[in-house]
């Protein structure tokens, strides 16, 4: 399940909590392709003290007295902390681990599941280097409904799709929109730019609600067990067949770009099914 800014924020907390302080004693890179930075080059983390670590929209920084490794999880990434880490390097091109960071002992390894391989990881000076980063909207956490309303205005596209985009609002991915959405009772097809001041005070209130709520969560839990919280803890997405939570009516999927998305239409589309477009174009 792919982590969004509920699990990065717990990472970066459990990060806070057991690597600052440490020391950087050694980086083995496993997988070549998932850095994107050749200078300065990841040697320069060796000796380095471990001085804060933040999320930023989706990404996690760990900030190595000024030099910063900076990673982005994607769909499939993951982080795994083990506290007594073997001193033999992984091998290249062997089992899931792409990176591991050595710190006097305990460190950490980051993995990637499956065959598409879009973890990265940077290694830059400061973090706005990295072009996700430079292109963050306001964190989703942080909005007040004002500034929500100011970035929906004017908006064609839907708000499935405005939600999702980091360079509107920094953090949400599929499946925090997905909630947010059903809570707020709005239907994902709505064009963002023509929501009434009623359902951009409901999207607002959901929104704040389900990521505070999501986070606070995460929070409680080690990182091992991050994955089961957040999906104990949907209502709707990636639910499609069962009941909704609220009113008990079949949870729905539609295609959408490259991805499913899960609603309610007696919820949110006022009963009305939505028509899956990629599926109607293979049926013609």
């Amino acid at each position: 399940m792919v982590p969004e800014l509920p699990e990065v924020e717990a990472l970066a907390q459990h990060l806070r909590d057991h690597a600052v302080g440490r020391t950087v004693a050694r980086v083995d890179v496993a997988s070549m392709s998932v850095l994107k930075t050749a200078s300065p080059p990841w040697t320069e983390l060796h000796g380095r003290p471990v001085t804060g670590a933040v999320r930023r929209g989706k990404f996690l920084d760990l900030d190595c007295d000024g030099l910063h490794l900076v990673c982005h999880l994607a769909r499939a990434g993951w982080l795994r902390w083990v506290d007594e880490l073997s001193p033999v390097p992984p091998k290249p091109g062997r089992g899931p681990i792409a990176l591991r960071v050595h710190l006097g002992g305990p460190g950490f390894d980051l993995t990637e599941a499956g065959t598409q391989k879009k973890l990265a990881v940077w290694v830059v000076s400061a973090p706005d280097e990295v072009p996700g980063i430079a292109r963050l909207g306001p964190d989703a956490v942080d909005v007040d409904r004002d500034a929500l309303a100011t970035i929906l205005a004017g908006r064609s596209e839907r708000i499935k799709t405005l939600l999702t985009d980091q360079s509107a609002l920094a953090g949400i991915g599929n499946a925090y929109s997905d909630e947010i959405l059903h809570a707020a009772k709005v239907s994902p097809f709505a064009t963002a730019g023509r929501l009434d001041d009623a359902a951009v005070e409901r999207l607002h209130a959901s929104m704040r609600e389900i990521l505070r709520d999501a986070v606070q969560r995460a929070l409680r839990q080690d990182a091992a067990r991050l994955k089961a919280e957040k999906r104990s803890g949907l209502r709707v997405h990636g639910r499609t067949g069962l009941p909704c939570p609220v009113c008990g009516d079949v949870v729905r999927e539609v295609s959408f770009a490259d991805r499913s998305m899960q609603y309610c239409a007696t919820c949110q589309t006022g009963g009305r099914p939505l028509a899956d477009r990629r599926l109607s174009r293979l049926l013609k």
